[in-house]
C-alpha cells in the first residue's frame, strides 16, 4: 500500500514537473510568432509608372507677369500659355482655335514662299506665255492694300473655293476619329512623320513656329509694300536674290560705294 502510494506521488511529481515547461514551450511559441506577424509588412502590389506630361508653371512662359491660363496646360505643341484675352476657356473652345491657328499657319507658309516667287517670275512667265503681268511697275504683288486683285483671273477664286471647301469637308471627316487632333489630316504621301510620339510633337512644334513665324512674315510684306510702294523682292533682295545679284543691285541704288 505504501508502495503504490508512493509510486502515485512520483508520478504527479513529475507530471508537476513537465507542466510547466510545456506552458512555457507555448508560450514562448505564441510570442515568437507574434513578434514575426508583427515586423512582416503587408506586400502592396505596385501600380506600374504611366509617363505624364509635365505640368506647367503657374506663371505663363511667353507673358511671365500673368498667370497661365488653365485650358493652356502644355499638352499642345507651342503652347507657351499665351491667351491674354482668355479666348480658350476650356478644352473644347482650346481645341478650336488651335484648329484655327495650324490652318492659318499653313496658308501663311504657303503665303510667305508664293508672295516673294510671283514678284520675282510673274513677269517672265507672263511674257513667256503672251499673257499681261499681274505685278505692277514696281513689282508689288496684288493685295488688298496694294490693289490689283481685279488682273486675278476668276477661274482662280473659284478653283480656290472649290479646293478649300473639299479640304474642310475632308478635316471634317478625319475629326471624327478617336486619334484625331488639330490639323491631322492624315496627309503624308512621303511616309516621313515619324512613328514615336517623340518625333511626332517635334514635327509638330516645327510646324506651329514656322506658321506663326510665316504668319507675321506675310502681315509684313503686306504693310511693308503698302508703305514703301516698292516690292519686298526689290526692297530687300538680299533675303530673295542670289548673294551677287543683291549685291550688284545694292551698289546701283547707292547702298554700296564702288
Amino acid at each position: 500500500m505504501k508502495f503504490s502510494a508512493s509510486i502515485t506521488l512520483t508520478c504527479l511529481a513529475s507530471a508537476s514537473a513537465f507542466a510547466p515547461q510545456s506552458s512555457l514551450i507555448l508560450k514562448s511559441t505564441n510570442l515568437a510568432m507574434a513578434d514575426s506577424l508583427e515586423n512582416e509588412q503587408p506586400v502592396v502590389a505596385q501600380e506600374e509608372s504611366v509617363p505624364t506630361i509635365p505640368v506647367p508653371s503657374k506663371m505663363s512662359e511667353s507673358l511671365p507677369f500673368m498667370t497661365r491660363p488653365i485650358a493652356l496646360d502644355g499638352t499642345l505643341a507651342g503652347d507657351v500659355g499665351f491667351d491674354p484675352f482668355g479666348f480658350a476657356k476650356d478644352n473644347a473652345s482650346l481645341m478650336k482655335y488651335r484648329e484655327a491657328e495650324i490652318k492659318h499657319a499653313r496658308l501663311a507658309m504657303l503665303a510667305a514662299a508664293g508672295w516673294p516667287m510671283s514678284e520675282l517670275f510673274n513677269t517672265k512667265f507672263a511674257s513667256t506665255f503672251g499673257a499681261p503681268s499681274i505685278v505692277d511697275a514696281t513689282d508689288r504683288a496684288p493685295s488688298v492694300l496694294n490693289g490689283g486683285l481685279g488682273k486675278i483671273s476668276p477661274v482662280y477664286w473659284v478653283v480656290c473655293l472649290v479646293a478649300a471647301a473639299a479640304i474642310e469637308a475632308y478635316g471634317f471627316s478625319q475629326a471624327k476619329k478617336a486619334d484625331y487632333f488639330p490639323g491631322n489630316l492624315g496627309f503624308d504621301p512621303l511616309g516621313l512623320y515619324p512613328k514615336d510620339p517623340e518625333g511626332q510633337r517635334r514635327l509638330q512644334l516645327n510646324e506651329i513656329k514656322n506658321g506663326r513665324l510665316a504668319m507675321i512674315a506675310i502681315t509684313a510684306f503686306a504693310f511693308q509694300e503698302f508703305v514703301s510702294k516698292l516690292g519686298v523682292v526689290e526692297e530687300t533682295p538680299f533675303f530673295f536674290k542670289p548673294v551677287g545679284v543683291a549685291m550688284k543691285e545694292y551698289a546701283n541704288q547707292g547702298y554700296i560705294s564702288h
